[in-house]
Order: C-alpha cells, then sequence, then structure tokens
C-alpha cells in the first residue's frame, strides 16, 4: 500500500504564514502537521511507501524536510510543477500525476495533509481490508450549515456507501465525509479515468462522489475526532490543544 499525501495546495487562507511556506509543514509543538500524521501512518504494516504531492514553489522546502526525517518507510516527493494557486492542478489530477510519475500500481491511502487526528489509520485501513472494497471515512455531524460545506453520504446497516452529494443544500443524512480515503488496486483503473469521464478536478471528494457512482465503496465511521486546520485561527487553535502533546 502507498500512502499518497495531497499537499499541494497554497493555502491562501493562512495569509503571511503560508505565503512562502507549505501548511502542512507548520509547526504543531516539537513537531509538524504532516509530521504528526505521518508517524501514524508510518506504523502500518501495510504501507511501503510515503508519497507527497505538491507544488514546484514548495517542493524544494518539503524535500529539505524529509532529508531531516527517519521514517521506517521511504518518502517520495512529487512536484506537479504548478507556481501559483491560480494555476493550481487540483487535488484529484494531483493525485493522477503522481499515479502516472510513480507507475503506481497498488492499493493506496490517499489523505490530506492538513488535520490533525485523535484515532489511528490502521483502523482505516484494517476495515478495508475487511471489506475488501475502496472505502471512504466518515463522522457524524448534527450541523445543517457544515453538511452544506462538505460531502455528505447515505449508507447501508453494513455501512455500504448508496449516494454521495457533495455539499448539498439538503443533506440526505448526518454522515459527513473527511478527507480520507483508500482505494484498492482493483479500483485504480477507475481512478485513473475518472477525469477524462467528468469527474470534478479541484477536491479529493470529487473522485470520492465519482467512485461512489461506479463501484462497490463502505465508509468507516471515524472512531475519535480530528481538527481540521483551514484558517490562522484554527491553527492557532491546533497549536494551543495539541502543541505541548
Amino acid at each position: 500500500m502507498k500512502n499518497i499525501v495531497i499537499a499541494a495546495g497554497y493555502a491562501t487562507r493562512l495569509g503571511e504564514l503560508t505565503r512562502n511556506f507549505p501548511k502542512p509543514l507548520l509547526k504543531i509543538g516539537e513537531s509538524t502537521i504532516l509530521g504528526r500524521m505521518l508517524d501514524d501512518i508510518d506504523r502500518i504494516p501495510e504501507v511501503d511507501e510515503h508519497v507527497i504531492i505538491t507544488n514546484h514553489k514548495f517542493a524544494p522546502i518539503f524535500d529539505a524536510w524529509v532529508e531531516k526525517q527517519r521514517y521506517t518507510k521511504p518518502v517520495t516527493v512529487v512536484d506537479d510543477g504548478t507556481f501559483t494557486n491560480e494555476t493550481r492542478l487540483g487535488a484529484v489530477c494531483d493525485l493522477l500525476f503522481a499515479m502516472d510519475k510513480l507507475d503506481i500500481d497498488d492499493d493506496m491511502l490517499v489523505v490530506a495533509a492538513d488535520n490533525i487526528l485523535e484515532f489511528s489509520f490502521k483502523e482505516f485501513v484494517d476495515f478495508a481490508y475487511a471489506k475488501q472494497t475502496s472505502c471512504i471515512m466518515c463522522h457524524e455531524q448534527s450541523s445543517v450549515e457544515k453538511l452544506q460545506r462538505t460531502g455528505v453520504i447515505v449508507v447501508d446497516r453494513d455501512m455500504k456507501v448508496l449516494n454521495m452529494e457533495e455539499k448539498p443544500q439538503v443533506p440526505k443524512s448526518t454522515w459527513a465525509v473527511p478527507p480520507f480515503y483508500v482505494y484498492l488496486k482493483k479500483d485504480l483503473d477507475l481512478v485513473r479515468h475518472a477525469v477524462e469521464n467528468g469527474c470534478g478536478k479541484d477536491a479529493p471528494g470529487n473522485l470520492a462522489h465519482y467512485m461512489v457512482e461506479h463501484t462497490t465503496m463502505h465508509a468507516w465511521p471515524m472512531s475519535a475526532g480530528r481538527f481540521d486546520i483551514g484558517s490562522l485561527d484554527t491553527y492557532y487553535e491546533a497549536v494551543e490543544k495539541y502543541g505541548k502533546n
């Protein structure tokens, strides 16, 4: 299994803090946002490589960071060649770029690089292998306003995904979808041809939505919380909440 970290955004909402520095490498205590995530994923036996897909502006910073790390699995940085937020490829195209560049033909754990998690990804990977299907995460969200800003799924009693909508005005359930996915090798042909067959390019949830309509997917309910760092306020809140751990 390859761990694919989507980290090619420009984090414009964090202003000067990320004008010339990638958000995933912002400090949280003695570590970084990405470092905390890889510390966990590196311990998953099935994962044999970490792949960080980023942009041309931040690739040298990631390269320098990787040189100082001591993970048990190799870490590969892939530069998507873009320079600005206006010319970015979008998360789905970045994933496809990395798959093509490295000729990836393996199960994939695909993660956004700007979250702090209070559970282990091993639980998610174990769930996917138990179901033997590609999978997405989900969590209960009671706020209709927040559901209108994310992906929302409908599932059956076995957590098979029956329907997924991006940013629905009238949510059909309270199951929200964070940006974490397992795509099994048997579904990679669908992934590779998703964009040319109409899948949206920008958000990673666009691919999950496409895959739900074309193959069997299950959803794993998060066993604990996550903290999404999307603004200056939430970054400083994360530093305060997690910086001492």
